[in-house]
């Protein structure tokens, strides 16, 4: 059976939420490195590729999709990667860089087509001014037909570290359902009382059981 996809090329998507950038360092291991009993990789081929709402916004864009994406990301080598990565899949950064973030990188090492260690990067977001990032939401809402907040985790979209302060997610909502724009979201944690008003969630089988509890099939 063929799945039918629908055409994307007239819509246009609007993804908010948590960038990041995952490189791909890769290369041959011939020996175990004496100053410990792990190998030794001569790294050949580099590769960077959007992660987080980037990767969604990526998806999209593949689609046939006009894709514009926000968040927040670094004025850092991480983060020019991150924008030109982006830009080369036909995405449009609505984001600055800012010298006061420090872009999320998740680098993976491979040898062989194994993954040997991941080093992650990573300070969160829950320090930053929303309203930049609803101001720039407001201006750009009017010109999408759906929203996507894609929610890691990660305080883009509310604060990580103020289990109590919902960020900007209820303003968003509120703001795309006043002018008529369906809101999709990816949702994340145990508090999805912040989401309401909604079109849809879209929880994997762990995040959706955290919430409801042990299902004991798919009824």
């Amino acid at each position: 059976m063929t799945p039918h996809i629908p055409d994307f090329r007239k819509t246009n998507v609007l993804v908010v939420g948590d960038l990041m950038l995952d490189r791909y360092w890769q290369g041959a291991t011939s020996r175990i490195s004496p100053e410990a009993p792990v190998p030794v990789v001569r790294v050949e081929q580099f590769e960077n590729r959007p992660g987080g709402a980037g990767n969604v916004a990526v998806n999209i864009a593949a689609l046939g999709g006009s894709v514009s994406v926000d968040g927040f990301a670094g004025q850092d080598e991480a983060g020019g990667l991150l924008e030109e990565a982006l830009r080369s899949k036909g995405v449009h950064c609505c984001f600055e860089l800012q010298e006061t973030v420090t872009t999320i990188t998740k680098l993976r090492v491979l040898s062989r087509h194994q993954q040997l260690i991941r080093l992650d990067f990573e300070d969160g977001f829950s320090g930053q001014d929303y309203r930049t990032l609803l101001t720039r939401f407001t201006r750009y809402v009017k010109e999408a037909d759906v929203i996507v907040l894609s929610d890691y985790g990660k305080g883009t979209l509310h604060g990580i570290n103020k289990p109590r302060d919902p960020g900007a997610i209820p303003d968003m909502i509120r703001i795309a359902r006043e002018v008529g724009k369906p809101v999709l979201i990816d949702p994340k944690g145990n508090d999805f009382d912040i989401y309401r008003g909604a079109t849809l969630l879209t929880p994997n089988l762990a995040e959706f059981e955290a919430i409801a509890g042990h299902c004991q099939n798919d009824d």
